[in-house]
């Protein structure tokens, strides 16, 4: 797997990204899909956001602009659903994923953890398994108060650079969750740091995925 992520020939042209809150992706994945993006100039890019007001939006629009510079093309929406009601709404937001299903069929899907114990997170994550069946999907990891991080399977070793775009673009992009206890850099930091160590990463850094489901 970390062969296929990294190799200039690569044969991921189409990701997409899924997201319940503003900062999820770049939190949960911004450095693997950072990493992609510099394996190939022609990746194509779906980001999708599900909840977001007046005043998150201009900020997840900046942090998808920040990741997805080096895509070859990209398709950002942010969804106005009720931020922590999803799963009260489940219907109008499977409606959604039955529209991405019959419009996009990427190579490898992120998407958020089936176990963790966020509502929002929890829906989208069942959501992707029932729509794209036969795809590579791999679920991101958020930190929080919840202790909710498993024990993932799939690692993808950062570069230095790609390391620090990403934490940078999180602090400088997010600027209205600064005030939650956990929304520092040492958080961001200490999770890929964790993770490197785990799989032993030249850099020391790295993200880390559960994967039901890989056909070689």
């Amino acid at each position: 797997m970390l062969e296929l992520l990294s190799e200039t020939n690569a044969p991921v042209g189409c990701i997409l990204c899924l997201g319940a809150h503003c900062d999820d992706i770049e939190i949960g994945c911004g450095g693997t899909v950072l990493k992609l993006l510099q394996a190939r100039s022609d990746v194509r890019v779906d980001w999708i956001v599900f909840t977001s007001d007046d005043e998150r939006a201009s900020e997840a629009h900046a942090g998808a602009a920040a990741i997805l510079a080096g895509a070859g093309e990209s398709n950002v929406v942010l969804k106005d659903f009720r931020q922590r009601y999803l799963p009260f709404v489940g219907d109008e937001v499977k409606e959604y994923f039955d529209e991405l299903g019959a419009s996009v069929r990427p190579d490898v899907i992120f998407t958020h953890y089936c176990e963790d114990l966020h509502q929002d997170h929890r829906l989208l994550a069942d959501l992707t398994y029932n729509t794209w069946r036969d795809r590579l999907i791999l679920e991101y990891e958020i930190p929080k108060w919840d202790g909710d991080l498993g024990r993932p399977n799939v690692y993808v070793q950062l570069e230095p650079d790609q390391v620090e775009r990403k934490v940078e673009t999180i602090w400088d992009t997010f600027v209205s969750q600064r005030d939650k206890h956990w929304f520092t850099k040492e958080t961001f930091l200490a999770l890929m740091r964790l993770r490197g160590v785990e799989c032993k990463a030249p850099s020391g850094y790295a993200e880390a995925f559960h994967c039901r489901k890989l056909v070689l």
